[in-house]
């Protein structure tokens, strides 16, 4: 067999940005609303800071206007939902996150239920989710959507190929499973949906051509699990504590890298896979809810 390809996230990711990056600057010369993306971060979770800050970062670097809401983990659900009804009136502000996860005593289905959905980038609300599952325009949830992304900015075309998705979390399984299996030229792939409940787990993954794993489980995949030339997708970014890292933890994803690649065609890393992607399409939602107005 050809020796595997890395898919590279970080690269495709850079190639999108700059993309929105001209589209904004073309905006601003028109005398255009340059787009805004707001961020609620509730309390001090590690990874929900990384992430929030490279979401600024990204605005940064595109010419987006951005604006972090720090809230202390004590917050009410009251307050919470009082300042997502604020930002769903800000008219400076076109699309606005609430970081997940949140505190246990709130309830995240009610702050998603609350969030406007012509302002709900992460595309959580269930008029976005439902706008999805009939085909409809709408804002689609940041990592299925970096992913079809991914595969099409990488010739990899899921039509007729059966593909695998272990996982399914309302943030990325499901709703990739839907994504994969539509009529569209980035779809029409036969998609089996693998969970905790689902028998000859093993069995079902050596059929994919393409196997998505959206597990948070480290090393879940192994290479008795994996057809040889299938396109291998991990989305896990699960931290690990490692003493040999600065930061004191390192990042693992689903599939044992090192061995699957050995037998994939085509895989990605982690970091620098799936991460980046979910990234950028966050601002491909929020330049869309720009053009909305």
């Amino acid at each position: 067999m050809s020796q595997t390809r890395i898919i590279d996230g970080k690269a495709t990711a850079k190639e999108i940005r700059n993309e929105i990056a001209e589209k904004v600057a073309r905006r601003r010369e028109k005398g255009l609303k340059v787009p805004h993306l707001a961020a609620v971060l509730v309390g001090t979770d590690g990874g929900s800071e990384t992430y929030v800050s490279y979401k600024v970062k990204d605005c940064k670097e595109v010419g987006y206007e951005s604006t972090l809401i720090r809230k202390s983990d004590s917050i009410s659900e009251k307050e919470l939902l009082d300042l997502v009804a604020e930002l769903n009136e800000n008219k400076e502000i076109d699309g606005f996150i609430v970081q997940l996860p949140l505190p246990k005593h709130i309830d995240t289905q009610k702050v998603i239920m609350a969030i406007d959905p012509n302002k709900d980038v992460d595309g959580f609300h269930p008029e976005n989710v439902g706008r999805m599952t009939l085909g409809l325009p709408g804002f689609l949830s940041a990592t299925p959507a970096g992913i079809i992304e991914l595969l099409k900015r990488n010739d990899i075309n899921p039509s007729g190929k059966h593909c695998v998705v272990l996982g399914r979390s309302n943030i990325v399984g499901s709703p990739l499973s839907i994504l994969l299996s539509r009529n569209v030229p980035t779809g029409n792939a036969t998609v089996t949906l693998c969970h905790s409940r689902t028998q000859n787990l093993k069995e079902i993954a050596l059929q994919a051509d393409i196997l998505i794993s959206a597990l948070g489980k480290p090393g879940f995949v192994t290479p008795d699990m994996v057809k040889p030339g299938a396109v291998v997708i991990d989305v896990g970014t699960t931290r690990v504590k490692d003493a040999s890292k600065k930061s004191g933890y390192s990042l693992k994803g689903d599939v044992l890298f090192d061995e699957v690649s050995k037998i994939a065609s085509a895989i990605t890393p982690v970091p620098g896979g799936v991460g980046p992607m979910t990234r950028v399409a966050l601002l491909l939602n929020t330049l869309k809810a720009v053009e909305l107005v």
